[in-house]
């Protein structure tokens, strides 16, 4: 009676025991779920400093004589304002804008920049060179894309008969 009533508690407390650590596991289980992951806070810098969101922007296939404006989203990472003395395009077809005031620290802005989307028919790789006052003072930004060729250029004329 005693060896059964021993073997009954064993079992029963072995039972107890792996439910248990069913629950326990369950919980870091969701413990692990339920953390978040926090997007990587960008270093500061001693200074004034640029950091973009991406240095590239694809324009992908663009219709002709569509829209050409785009935007690069930067912020100043730096300990002091930034200045951005001079934006120039590659050549006359792409037309940089920039913010002519100090951005602060920790502040966005952005650089314009407007593709002529009349040269129809070509896949275009423009860049962008800023002239800032940061301690790498020089940045080149690209555009790519491809224009579509302009859908009422000159047909060749049917043959007369």
């Amino acid at each position: 009676m005693k060896k059964g009533l021993l073997l009954f508690s064993a079992i029963a407390l072995l039972s107890f025991s792996g439910s248990y650590a069913q629950e326990s596991s369950k919980k870091v289980k969701t413990k692990a779920k339920t953390t978040t992951t926090t997007k990587t806070p960008v270093a500061k810098v001693t200074g004034p400093g640029i950091v973009f969101e991406s240095e590239t922007i694809d324009y992908g296939t663009v219709e002709y004589k569509s829209d050409g404006k785009r935007e690069f989203v930067f912020t100043n990472n730096g300990t002091e304002p930034l200045i951005i003395k001079n934006a120039q395009g590659s050549c006359g077809c792409t037309v940089p804008t920039w913010p002519k005031e100090p951005i602060a620290p920790g502040a966005k802005a952005v650089i314009g920049v407007k593709y002529d989307t009349a040269r129809g028919g070509q896949a275009f790789t423009k860049t962008i060179t800023l002239t800032t006052n940061a301690a790498n003072p020089t940045t080149t930004l690209t555009i790519k894309g491809n224009v579509l060729a302009d859908p009422n250029a000159a047909k060749p004329a049917p043959a007369k008969s």
